[in-house]
């Protein structure tokens, strides 16, 4: 059984029992709800949102955060002697989905 469900402005194809990085969630630890379930497909069955399919969730266990790998932006201008570097790394929340509930 597989879903398509939406995670803070974007949206991410699981399935149960998988483990998934998605967008840092305000949520630190402990069983988290989703209830904005856009597709639910089962063996023969698939069941269509319209935006959302009502009475779908999604639990899911937060496993912690982690960093990505640094992004490093560089702003040169010629003949200026103005160099800029800048890095960002983004933190995601790690997630593993323990049912998909319809």
């Amino acid at each position: 059984m597989f879903a398509i469900v939406e995670i803070g402005k974007k949206q991410y194809f699981v399935e149960k029992g998988h483990s998934y990085k998605v967008e840092r969630l305000s949520q630190k630890t402990g069983e988290i709800t989703f209830d904005k379930v856009l597709l639910v497909a089962g063996d023969d069955k698939v069941s269509l949102g319209i935006p959302y399919v009502k009475g779908a969730k999604i639990t899911a266990q937060i496993n912690g955060e982690e960093k990505a790998s640094k992004v490093l932006s560089y702003k040169y201008r010629r003949r200026k002697k103005s160099r800029r570097i800048r890095g960002h790394r983004q933190i995601h929340t790690l997630l593993k989905i323990s049912d998909i509930i319809v």
